[in-house]
């Protein structure tokens, strides 16, 4: 739920009143003293799509997406959608996962990206809090304080003051939900604290016994759900048109406009497409640009077409239009051209768009303004350079010559060459071709924390709606190959360390998006 005063997110039950409009008595008094304030609740918008994952036959996942959107910087909720904790995927919990299988999860400050990302180290093993009893016997709802045993991504492992070294109750909840408090807080806001009914009995003097556990003791800041609240606010509003590659033509792009936004992530439905022909990424991502960016840079795109007279009466073509405005876009590093640049015909290596697990031999087919340059897997049949694809010049994404072979990553070389004696200087000669000279890389590589094992819920690229259960397979300085549980390694893909499309373990709960297990 979403309160309608103060736009906090939390699970409906933790909410206050009959009506669950509310997260506390004062929201709902600031809000009917004040009706002239905008209510904040949520509309319905657009469905997701119902198609299923190509690869996905094998299992009937629910493409159902709780669907939060951000508008006016306050949490929208599509009625009746799975959200929060209720949009966890039944049989499927972080926390056992990790546990029996020895697992760790990548930290939450791994990822610039998500919220809170710059102040999650702060929390830490042994930190107290106070959150709801759920072992009580009393009609309302009473607290307790429980000290943090285990931090995985957003997910806390917490057990109830006064069980000692008993872990037969610990519990896992999400640190980004509502009913996680600061030492103090039942006290200013008049709650009670009231220890399990299991261990009623265990002391006499449960206030002594609390002040020792409580000093010096850590909590969480005042403001963190505050905070948490204000990173959870995103520019992008339904009714935004951009420019997107094509999905079915990736050397173009097409006009298409914002439909739904969930943590960040955009759905996008294309112009002349119907509502189901949609296309989903972070905000962030390298694929959407601001209207106006192809013809800037010279990059192909679809001609507009009239709109389907069907998708006239969609919810999000009746919106008042507006160009998203070009700062909201991730910015692309400077480049200098000057003393020599890429060149078309040049060779290089690239992570195949199609084939995101594939590193393979590439050429610059033609150089765009800006830093922008099209790009060809060699061996690919498809006519007219239609498979061409746009990396900037400062992309992670493609690299120098002889790359793979000094990282023993395999590459993969045009068809009709054999893997095992592929050989560059060879291939450069047979082709007359040069290689693009390696100081045009960008090779910075930050200090990103990631290490093989660490688990991670990753978009499939391949199908960007869906996000899975993932492990960090393999670390090559800034490079992540990232391998979906429970599916073969034919589906693994290749991603930056910076990529807006890994999440640390409880984003999806957090934001309410569907998570697909293993």
């Amino acid at each position: 739920a979403v309160c309608e005063m103060c736009g906090i997110v939390g699970t409906r039950e933790a909410f206050f009143s009959k009506t669950k409009r509310f997260c506390s008595v004062s929201c709902s008094r600031s809000y009917s003293s004040n009706s002239k304030k905008a209510s904040i609740l949520a509309r319905l918008q657009g469905k997701p799509p119902t198609k299923k994952a190509k690869v996905l036959h094998k299992a009937a996942w629910s493409a159902k997406i709780g669907a939060f959107l951000h508008s006016q910087g306050t949490g929208q909720l599509a009625d009746g959608t799975l959200t929060g904790q209720d949009a966890l995927v039944l049989g499927f919990d972080w926390g056992k996962y990790l546990q029996e299988h020895g697992f760790k999860a990548a930290p939450v400050s791994c990822f610039k990206h998500v919220p809170l990302f710059d102040q999650w180290d702060d929390v830490v093993k042994g930190m107290k809090v106070e959150v709801l009893n759920s072992d009580a016997v009393l009609p309302s709802r009473v607290y307790w304080i429980a000290s943090v045993i285990q931090t995985v991504g957003y997910r806390a492992l917490l057990r109830y003051e006064g069980f000692e070294n008993d872990a037969g109750h610990d519990f896992w909840c999400n640190l980004g939900t509502v009913d996680i408090h600061p030492i103090g807080w039942c006290a200013i806001n008049s709650k009670i604290l009231v220890p399990p009914q299991t261990i009623h009995a265990k002391y006499t003097d449960w206030r002594s016994y609390l002040m020792k556990k409580l000093v010096g003791a850590r909590t969480i800041p005042v403001d963190f759900h505050i905070k948490m609240a204000e990173s959870m606010k995103y520019p992008f509003r339904q009714g935004m048109r951009v420019e997107v590659v094509d999905k079915n033509h990736v050397s173009r792009t097409r006009m298409a406009v914002v439909d739904t936004v969930i943590g960040g992530r955009l759905r996008l439905l294309y112009e002349d497409g119907d509502s189901d022909d949609d296309f989903w990424c972070h905000m962030w991502s390298p694929l959407i640009h601001p209207v106006g960016w192809s013809r800037r840079v010279g990059h192909s795109m679809k001609k507009t077409e009239e709109k389907r007279s069907d998708m006239a009466n969609h919810p999000t073509f009746r919106k008042i239009y507006c160009d998203a405005v070009p700062y909201l876009f991730k910015k692309v590093r400077a480049v200098y051209t000057e003393g020599g640049w890429f060149e078309e015909g040049m060779k290089l290596e690239a992570i195949d768009p199609l084939n995101l697990g594939n590193i393979c031999v590439a050429t610059v087919c033609k150089v765009l303004l800006d830093g922008y340059l099209m790009i060809s897997i060699d061996g690919a049949t498809s006519a007219g350079g239609s498979d061409w694809f746009c990396y900037h010049a400062s992309s992670h994404a493609i690299f120098p010559v002889n790359f793979c072979q000094k990282n023993n990553i395999d590459l993969t070389p045009p068809k009709g060459h054999d893997a095992q004696t592929f050989n560059w200087e060879s291939y450069l000669e047979k082709t007359k071709s040069r290689p693009v000279p390696a100081r045009l890389f960008n090779t910075d590589c930050p200090n990103h924390g990631f290490k093989a094992g660490m688990k991670v819920e990753a978009v499939d690229l391949m199908e960007p709606r869906l996000i899975c259960v993932a492990t960090v397979k393999r670390v090559v300085h800034r490079l992540l190959s990232i391998h979906f549980d429970g599916w073969d390694n034919e589906y693994d893909q290749w991603v930056d360390c910076e990529s807006p499309d890994i999440y640390p373990v409880g984003w999806c709960e957090l934001t309410g998006y569907q998570l697909q297990p293993p």
